[in-house]
């Protein structure tokens, strides 16, 4: 077990930013987050699931959107899952501490608020704060096997994962995404992958935004 965990660590690309792709995030904000704030009477449960998720930047940007978008998140109930097949990534995740050049992306107001300076030594680092970390539990899934969770999930992020699947292994997995959805919940894929002849369970409603039909 112990040859096939560094087997399938080697062989996965962990190549991730903060914000990445960032208009995925102002659509989150925009069209699902701030109406959620907006409705008094609305629903106060909000599930979102980072698929390869790498070593933590893009669950850590959902959060941070969150957290910037309900100011108030009394009497909220929000988890952000976060998984990967690499459990050495994830371990990094977990820790949530990163270099500088990583940081390039974060603005300065996100830096001041949603990071703290690092207990380590060495090189200049940066440690995600408390409240950011609250929001994602990171678990390690291969996509390829059963789903565990059972949803309705508001939004998923499968971005840059798929890219290394043939077409009838993206179908099974879309097929298996698509019933953790309700209709009008969305879908966010890498800038070079697409549904096309893989699910008819999307419709496209932005670069490479879909929402489930």
């Amino acid at each position: 077990m112990q040859e096939l965990a560094e087997l399938c660590n080697a062989i996965t690309t962990n190549l991730t930013s903060f914000f990445r792709e960032p208009h995925h995030f102002q659509y989150l904000r925009d069209h699902v987050l701030a109406p959620l704030a907006a409705d008094p009477r609305g629903k106060r449960r909000l599930r979102i699931w980072s698929a390869g998720c790498s070593t933590g930047e893009e669950p850590y940007s959902i959060a941070m959107s969150v957290l910037e978008a309900l100011p108030d998140r009394a009497g909220w109930d929000v988890r952000i899952l976060a998984t990967d097949l690499d459990s050495e990534v994830l371990a990094r995740a977990r820790r949530g501490i990163y270099p500088a050049e990583r940081m390039t992306a974060v603005s300065p107001e996100r830096l001041q608020r949603f990071f703290v300076e690092s207990p380590e030594s060495g090189e200049p680092c940066r440690q995600i704060a408390p409240e950011v970390a609250a929001l994602v539990t990171f678990k390690q899934l291969n996509l390829i096997h059963a789903l565990p969770m059972r949803g309705p999930l508001d939004a998923i992020f499968c971005r840059n994962v798929v890219i290394y699947f043939d077409k009838e292994t993206q179908r099974e997995l879309f097929a298996r995404i698509a019933r953790l959805q309700r209709p009008g919940d969305l879908l966010f894929l890498g800038h070079s992958e697409s549904l096309f002849k893989v699910s008819d369970s999307y419709a496209l409603i932005g670069k490479t935004i879909h929402k489930r039909a």
